[in-house]
């Protein structure tokens, strides 16, 4: 299903229009290589994720218990909080990646944004006191980043998006080798 995405044909005018967008937003290079990552060897989106993610998951969790609501509701927020920084971390990303991963990335950034939106919800009902709504629109924000998470699975390890961008494996490298080898005698 996810190979599926990559022949998304319908996804090229969305995917076209966010990279535009990617280039415009984020116009100086110098930014751009900063935000990408280059610094530190390899993407940053990956790294940012993990505090929204966290956070979410922390607050479902906690959602299984009465009496953790203010506890559920500022994970809530604090996801929230971490998520447009990400979201620009994947940006700076976006317009280096081929036809068939701007399709699965401009997909994976629908279902996250739904997922966004989903928790904003949520943290609204939490603030409004409406505690068991609250926690249905997370776990539904749950499953929604489920599938956006898988989509950006995919587009890493199975498209290899941003890998060895920059730096390339080791030719001597034992374990590379090995692995490259035993991939190609599957193949045969």
């Amino acid at each position: 299903m996810l190979r599926k995405v990559e022949d998304l044909r319908a996804a090229d005018r969305p995917a076209a229009s966010v990279a535009a967008v990617a280039r415009r937003l984020l116009r100086p290079p110098g930014l751009r290589q900063v935000l990408r990552g280059s610094w530190l060897g390899h993407p940053l989106h990956p790294l940012a994720v993990t505090v929204p993610i966290g956070a979410w998951a922390c607050a479902s969790v906690l959602d299984a218990r009465a009496g953790n609501e203010g506890a559920s509701r500022r994970l809530t927020g604090i996801g929230l909080a971490a998520a447009p920084p990400a979201v620009l971390l994947g940006l700076a990303d976006y317009d280096r990646l081929n036809r068939r991963q701007q399709r699965v990335g401009v997909v994976h950034a629908i279902a996250n944004t739904a997922a966004l939106a989903f928790f904003a919800a949520s943290y609204a009902a939490r603030r409004q006191e409406a505690h068991a709504r609250g926690k249905v629109l997370s776990l539904i924000g749950m499953s929604v980043l489920g599938v956006g998470g898988a989509l950006g699975g995919h587009l890493a390890y199975a498209q290899g998006a941003g890998v060895f961008r920059w730096q390339r494996p080791a030719e001597d490298d034992n374990v590379y080798a090995f692995e490259t080898r035993r991939s190609a005698r599957r193949v045969r």
